[in-house]
């Protein structure tokens, strides 16, 4: 990538979030991007860093995280220096968590480009990422706010979908956003054939981004535009807090993509996961002759299709079941069928009210 373009191109990752869904592994006070899920030896905040080798400068990473995690995120990516670590004091969805990085990198820099990504996403085909991200930033260029369209694999209900005006450029204009569908239409938007999972990946230069902000959402981009004499000072942190304690709680998804008329979508196979549930973690995981996938120190017999996570001080033997997810972190154990998962957000709560402890 050209010398000019890395340097006025900076990442942006959003890791504030909780994951409750993948609960005992992810908790309220250590959440799964900070741990190595997928058993590699590295963390997904980690992982989400490294895929932009060539891409962005080290110093033009920045994360967006809770202030009770910005010392986990300094410990993970000890090269990041305090100005590149965004505190949220509470949490306001995805709209003001990007405001706040694009005004404060829009002091530095007011004509960057912003790539912005989950910390915890999985993808498997990194190479063919990196190729996407290039055009995404090329095709940002053309003043519009770009976003990363994975190819469905299946009619899943747990993502949104974006519709694209299919032509033979690699960039397609979007058509619409449509929230979590149920299965039927799910189904006729595979069907169909232009239509692909939103993956919560954007691009976009920050003249494009806050033109639509003051557009769609212009209480929320004069709140961060008052900012402009604190970014970069002692003082930032004490403004952020005001800003935060009054601002709207919005996705970018509902307060920008879905009303902008300037929006594009690169079509994207790269081996793509939200890692949003036990199962998603299942199906991309490499599974042994019996369909399990195993991470610790496990014993298995006569057990099928089931997903272990233990830790690998502790032996776990398992003998005769099927289609389970076992799980264990600190001070909780968790077994479960694997098609009663959607009730792990229930197990959270009444784990919380037993004693926070455990949430």
């Amino acid at each position: 990538m050209q010398a000019n373009n890395m340097q006025n191109t900076y990442l942006i990752i959003m890791a504030g979030g909780i994951g409750t869904r993948f609960w005992p592994i992810s908790r309220s006070a250590n959440p799964k991007q900070f741990h190595d899920v997928l058993g590699v030896g590295k963390t997904m905040l980690q992982q989400t860093a490294e895929r932009f080798e060539g891409i962005i400068h080290p110093e033009n990473i920045y994360v967006v995280t809770s202030e009770e995690f910005a010392g986990i995120v300094k410990e993970q990516l000890p090269f990041l220096s305090e100005e590149q670590i965004l505190q949220e004091p509470q949490r306001k969805n995805t709209a003001p968590c990007i405001a706040y990085a694009a005004y404060k990198i829009g002091k530095k820099n007011p004509n960057a480009t912003l790539i912005v990504a989950p910390a915890d996403h999985v993808i498997i085909k990194e190479i063919a990422f990196q190729n996407n991200v290039r055009a995404a930033i090329e095709t940002a260029k053309e003043d519009v706010l770009v976003t990363l369209g994975i190819l469905p694999t299946r009619p899943d209900t747990g993502y949104g979908y974006i519709q694209f005006h299919p032509s033979e450029s690699i960039s397609k204009t979007v058509k619409t956003f449509t929230e979590k569908p149920h299965l039927e239409l799910a189904e006729a938007f595979l069907d169909s054939g232009d239509y692909v999972w939103n993956a919560g990946l954007f691009v976009f230069r920050i003249p494009v981004f806050k033109k639509e902000l003051e557009k769609h959402l212009s209480r929320l981009a004069e709140q961060f535009e008052e900012g402009e004499a604190f970014y970069y000072t002692n003082e930032e942190q004490d403004f952020i807090r005001k800003v935060y304690a009054v601002c709207k709680s919005v996705s970018i998804d509902n307060g920008i993509m879905e009303k902008a008329q300037i929006v594009k979508v690169i079509l994207a196979d790269i081996g793509w996961s939200d890692l949003g549930t036990w199962k998603s973690l299942y199906e991309i995981h490499e599974k042994d002759s019996n369909g399990n996938v195993i991470d610790g120190n496990v014993m298995v017999y006569d057990t099928q299709n089931c997903i272990i996570k233990t830790p690998n001080d502790k032996l776990v033997v398992i003998q005769g079941l099927q289609n389970f997810i076992v799980a264990e972190h600190e001070n909780a154990l968790m077994i479960c069928p694997q098609d009663q998962e959607q009730d792990v957000k229930k197990f959270v709560e009444a784990a919380t009210y037993l004693n926070p402890k455990f949430s």
